[in-house]
This record gives structure tokens, sequence and C-alpha cells, in this order.
């Protein structure tokens, strides 16, 4: 009995073992919902008023006399509350540790100090002070983010504007430093608080990820439940979302070291001034580009349009597990919806009659083999099925839906596309792929048919095209076409250049309608001759549109660049790296410029 027992008692200590973050914390994770024992305080209230607390934080230390020996008595969490600063805090691991203090019972925090490692000043920029009042932290906000070097033999103070509660607070590293923090102590009032002022990280909303036991995002597919914070309107908007999935999402950018994710919240949620209510959002990286405006410009030019729908766009930062991760953009998730694609959301019982015939959400899509639901068109066009969803669409569906593309394609590939019983105007719409076209060639997209978007309503045999997506490598940012679009000689899908789904097909399919199609063509020269003559695009319209939010993004481009450093090497398609934000900016500028008079000759040619 007694064998057994100890067989139990090592198995016990074996899981939780496993599940206590990689053995790297002091915190026991169970129930964070439980009550905690009041803690025996290991630093005593400081003379300035600092708060006493409990010593938290990351168990191992670094002992630089031997190496990366895993230490628990050199250069120890408690260095930080010594008020010694010549010694210091160094974590055994590099990055995602951190320190702080149990302070018993709930308190507002007013005021922080701290003391960065004497000989690495720079240790301190990026690191995120949290409250929590769950003992995992996974209920953790930011209550501030040091954006400066400290200087070192002495405290430095900043001021806590955050009105909620908390008996947990911590500092946790920047990455990549091991913490190196020689002094840490916390300011407040015992109480509650409310939950009437949050912190932001800049000018721009804040998005706050927790995920369960501090997991990192690494499958496409595979998601892991998180808690969600968006913080807007200077801290007085607050969004909590409790068990949201988070996975990784993109292609190429999903090989970037600044990784893209998708959220998906347990309820539909508006979040800050978006016009749709829906679980699933997008945080899109900009880290391929280095103006941080691409999108959101397209997405501009897309709206000068008058396009039906142009995906959201909001910039934001984003601290996952406690580490600022940089600029991101808030986006829709395409998808049918109110304020997204606003066609007729089908049943899996749609299956007969008119409720058959719409609505479809698909996409001419270069990765379709790579998706659930898709298939290849009789041209070869690879068409992935983005709506009904892959879990919910019948057999009928996705054969009404493959025959109905079949037969647009048929049509404009056949020798009589542009009669008008027997050709492809009954099946298509021409105004909105030609403002798809325009927002494409405008922004010198490589990749405006690589992934192209479009839907089909109920009760409307014909197919609309957009919304727009994916302008990372626009704006002259794809070294393949830089010298093309420098010295135009053309339409840039035409210039043997671009990328098609499907190869040539599609290029041929777009070519029938621009350039073979009289009536298309007429009404392209038509569209662009209203959009210049109003002023909807113009030049000076549209470089005071960056001009506006380059200052808008300045705050946050400043901690984007310290925490990735990516301004001074080339990144996916980029063809140069200048080294300073306004040069990146200047690029998107000087394109703008050019390219609107260009379009000006070669649409009227």
């Amino acid at each position: 009995m007694k064998r057994k027992l100890h067989i139990l008692t090592l198995l016990v200590v074996a899981v939780a073992t496993l599940f206590s973050c990689g053995g790297k914390e002091d915190i026991i994770i169970d129930d964070p919902n439980k009550e905690q024992p009041v803690p025996e305080f290991d630093v005593q209230a400081g003379p300035d008023g600092s708060l006493p607390g409990a010593i938290i934080g990351t168990k191992y230390s670094v002992d630089y006399g031997n190496g990366d020996s895993q230490s628990t008595t050199v250069n120890t969490k408690a260095n930080v509350f010594d008020r010694k600063f010549e010694t210091f805090f160094a974590s055994h691991e590099r990055s995602m540790t951190w320190v702080g203090l149990d302070l018993g019972e709930k308190h507002v925090i007013t005021k922080i100090g701290y003391a960065p490692r004497n000989g690495h000043a720079k240790r301190v920029m990026l690191a995120v002070i949290q409250g929590a009042n769950k003992h995992d932290f996974s209920d953790a906000v930011p209550i501030h983010v040091i954006q400066e070097p400290g200087k070192q033999g002495e405290m430095n103070f900043a001021t806590v504007n955050c009105s909620r509660g908390f008996r947990y607070v911590r500092y946790v590293s920047p990455n990549d430093v091991r913490c190196n923090l020689a002094e840490l102590a916390f300011y407040g009032n015992k109480g509650e608080g409310d939950d009437t002022q949050f912190y932001q990280v800049t000018n721009l909303p804040t998005v706050v990820i927790n995920t369960h036991q501090g997991a990192e995002v690494t499958s496409k597919e595979q998601e892991i439940s998180s808690n969600v914070y968006v913080i807007g309107d200077n801290g007085r908007y607050m969004h909590y979302g409790e068990k949201t999935g988070i996975r990784g999402r993109g292609n190429a950018s999903w090989n970037f070291a600044q990784k893209p994710y998708r959220l998906k919240f347990d309820k539909k949620t508006k979040l800050l001034d978006a016009p749709a209510e829906a679980k699933k959002w997008t945080l899109i990286s900009p880290y391929g580009d280095k103006s941080l405006m691409r999108n959101m410009l397209a997405f501009e030019i897309s709206r000068r349009t008058g396009a039906k729908y142009t995906p959201y766009c909001q910039p934001v930062d984003v601290i996952f597990n406690g580490e600022y991760r940089g600029c991101y953009q808030l986006c829709d998730q395409i998808d049918v919806r109110k304020g997204r694609v606003d066609i007729k959301e089908m049943k899996p019982e749609d299956n007969t009659a008119e409720a058959l015939s719409g609505g479809y959400l698909i996409e001419i899509d270069a990765y379709a083999s790579k998706e659930p639901c898709y298939f290849w068109s009789s041209k070869g066009i690879p068409v992935t099925i983005k709506s009904p969803d892959d879990d919910k669409i019948t057999s009928q569906q996705k054969k009404y839906i493959q025959e109905a593309f079949n037969n647009l394609e048929t049509r404009v590939f056949s020798d009589n596309f542009i009669h008008e019983s027997w050709g492809y105007y009954k099946y298509f719409d021409i105004d909105s792929f030609l403002k798809h076209f325009i927002v494409g060639e405008l922004s010198g997209n490589t990749d405006t048919y690589w992934s192209t978007y479009m839907y089909k309503e109920r009760g409307d045999d014909k197919f609309y095209t957009g919304p727009v997506w994916d302008f990372d490598i626009a704006f002259d940012n794809d070294s393949r076409t830089h010298t093309e679009l420098n010295n135009p000689t053309g339409y840039l899908y035409s210039s043997g250049i671009a990328s098609f789904a499907g190869g040539n097909n599609m290029q041929q399919f777009v070519t029938r309608i621009v350039k073979l199609d009289p009536v298309a063509n007429a009404r392209l020269k038509e569209m662009w001759a209203e959009l210049r003559s109003s002023g909807v695009i113009t030049p000076e319209s549209l470089v005071q549109w960056v001009n506006d939010t380059e200052q808008y993004l300045d705050q946050s481009q400043k901690l984007q660049y310290t925490r990735w450093g990516n301004l001074h090497f080339n990144v996916n398609m980029n063809y140069q790296a200048l080294g300073s934000y306004p040069a990146e900016v200047d690029v998107v500028r000087n394109f703008i410029n050019r390219r609107v008079t260009d379009l000006d000759k070669i649409i009227n040619k």
C-alpha cells in the first residue's frame, strides 16, 4: 500500500511539473478563481510608501560566473526588492520571464518605480507592467509599458492611470534580455477600484491576449484558449472576451517573426467602431510593410471607389502574454454577415429552388488546395468556398456554386462572350469588378488576382467581385514589380510579372473583360474619369491621407521598430531597407504621386 501511495505521489509531482509553465514560475497552476491564502510578505512597506508583498515570479536565475546554470541563489528575483542598485535579477530564460508581488489584497496602483541593471539601461525598454486578480495572470492587463531607456543607479518613476484594483502585480521582461532588472516598487491604495479607466500603450487601441497557461501560438489549425481585452477611447472603452480562441493565420506572413493571428470570441462581438458584430476577427502583421499602412491605404481607395463593402481595419498595439508584440491591424475576418459581406447566409436545408442560389462567398485562391472546401474550375482556376462554412456546406450547395462559376467562366472564354444574350453579362457584375480592378492597379498590387474574393446573392445570377484584401506588398513594396511600376508600359496585371491563381487562365479572364470587351473598357474609362474629375482620387488627397496616417501611427511605429528592428533589413519581397520610418513612408507618398498620373495615361490609352 505504501509503495502504491509513493508511486501516486511521484505521478502527481510529475503532472504538476508538466503543467507549471515549464517549471519557470513560482506559481501553482490550479484553479485561478480559487481564493488564495494571504501570503507572508517578503517585502515590507518602504519608507517612501511602496507597497509590501510576497515575491513571485520566474523561478530560475542565471549565474554569470559559471554560465547558464539554473540558479536559485545568485542574481535572483529577490534582488529587485533589496533597495540595492548594484544587485539585479537575471532570469535563466532569455524571454517571457517576470518578477512581481502578491499584495495579499486588491490595490489601485498609482505609481511604479524601477531601476535597470547598471550598464544595461536599455534593457528595460518595452517591459510591460501588469496587474491581475488571478494568480496565474490570465486576467492580466497592462498598467504601464516602459518606452525609454531607464536611468541606472536610481529609481525611475511612472504614474499609473488605471482605476481597477489588483492583488497581483508584475514586471514582464522585454524580449531576449533575461529581465536584467535592479529594482522594482509599486505604490497605491487598498481597494477594489472600478473599470472606468484602463491603460493604452499609445494613442492606438491596445489588444491584450493572455493564452491558457501562457502557451505560444504555433499552429494555423489548432486553436488555443485565451482571454482577450480590447482597450480603446483613451482607456475608457474595454471589451473583455473570455475563452477566446486564437490561432495563426496567413500564408507568407505566417513565416514572419511577427506572427499574424485569428481571434474567435465565444459570442458575436462588436469591437471598437467596427460595423459588424461577429465572432471572428483578424490581427494582421505588417512586418513586411514598413510603412505600416499599405492595407489601410488600399481600403481607403476601395471606399473612395464606392465598393459595396470594404473591410474594417484599425491599427492597434498588441500585448501577448505580457510581452509587447508590436503594431498590428485589427481587421474583419471576411465572411457573410451584416456589416461585412451582407448577403443571405445559407443554411444546411437550403438545397432546392431559389434557396440553393445563394448566398455564396468564394475566393479565387492560389492556396485553395490547402483549404478544406475548394474546387478547380474547368479552366484550372483554384476556388475556395468561404461560405457556407466547410463544416456546414452540403453536397448540393457545393455542386451548385461550382457549376455556377464554371458557367460564368465558360461564357467569359467563349467566342460570343460580349453577346447581349449569350455572353457573360447576365452572370457577372462589371462595376464591382472594375472597382476592384482600379484598387489593384492604383496600388500596384502584385497579388490582386492571386487572391480575389467574389460573392453571389440569392435570387441573383451574377457574381460580384470583392472585397479587396491583402496589400502588404503593394505600393512599390515588391522587388519583382519595382522596375515595371517605376517605368510602366501598361497595366501591372498584364506585365507578365503579377501573380495569378490558376496562372495564365486567370490573367486571360481579366484581359477579356478589361481589354477585349468594349462595354467594360468604356465603363472603366468612365468610372476613372468620374473619380478623377470629382476629386475623389487625386495625388494630393491620397498623399494627405498618408501624411495624416503617418502622424497617427508615429507613437506605435517607434515601439514596433524597437521591438522588431526590421527597418534595417529586407523582409519578404522588399527590394530595399531604408533604415527609418519616414523614409519608408516616403516610398508610398512618391508612388502615389506617380501612379495616379500613370493610370491617367494607361486607362485612356
